[in-house]
């Protein structure tokens, strides 16, 4: 059985830590989805002059301007079919800091050998996304090419206005917990936003997304 991330990684994929195989083979042929439940230890910014890329990302669920310190966070990992066809896993991130809530919402499909991952509650942005396993067996991955799209209009999103993320998540067997290190910096003008933390794990059968982990728009566009 495979899913969309053993498909992209090929052989590689088993060099990922088991449990992170585990995690990233959810899928629709793995009948499998999880939830994870832990701390974003530290959540952090830019400085002031960043905040404005912040201010646009929060409106549709991309980026958020807060910060703060051992953050309670949930991590939804569902699969499900999208109304084109194509088999989606949702990696919708919740928390809360200072009493207001946040997300960041993202949907990932296969195409043409890659994975394309759309941003926000609406798919605005497609973006391109760089897998690697390293010899600690953990997965690495860097963001590329961004489209964006809006009704009728698409264009590629100059990386000028924008941020390129990179993440790197693991396994520990000492705490058997995951944990996850992300920053989004703009090629001019420096770091953004990250966040790092940990998390454990629950699974469950795969059937279908909870809707309000679901985009409210689906792009057809990759």
């Amino acid at each position: 059985m495979t899913s969309i991330f053993s498909d992209v990684l090929g052989a590689d994929f088993h060099r990922l830590h088991p449990m992170m195989q585990r995690r990233f083979g959810v899928g629709l042929d793995t009948a499998e989805a999880c939830v994870g439940r832990g701390v974003m230890t530290e959540i952090r910014r830019g400085p002031w002059w960043t905040v404005p890329f912040l201010q646009i990302g929060r409106l549709r669920n991309i980026l958020v301007p807060a910060t703060g310190e051992n953050v309670p966070f949930t991590i939804w990992n569902s699969p499900y079919r999208d109304p084109y066809g194509r088999e989606t896993v949702t990696f919708v991130r919740e928390y809360a800091v200072g009493g207001r809530p946040a997300r960041f919402d993202a949907t990932m499909i296969r195409h043409d050998g890659r994975i394309v991952d759309y941003l926000g509650t609406h798919q605005h942005l497609a973006v391109d996304l760089d897998l690697r396993v390293d010899d600690e067996g953990a997965l690495l991955l860097r963001s590329g090419a961004q489209r964006f799209y809006e009704g009728p209009v698409g264009f590629r999103f100059p990386l000028l206005f924008s941020g390129r993320a990179t993440l790197r998540e693991r396994f520990d067997d000492t705490d058997g917990r995951f944990h996850v290190d992300m920053r989004v910096d703009n090629e001019r003008f420096g770091f953004l936003f990250g966040y790092r933390g940990s998390f454990t794990c629950e699974w469950m059968p795969a059937s279908g997304a909870p809707v309000h982990i679901i985009p409210r728009r689906h792009e057809a566009r990759v």
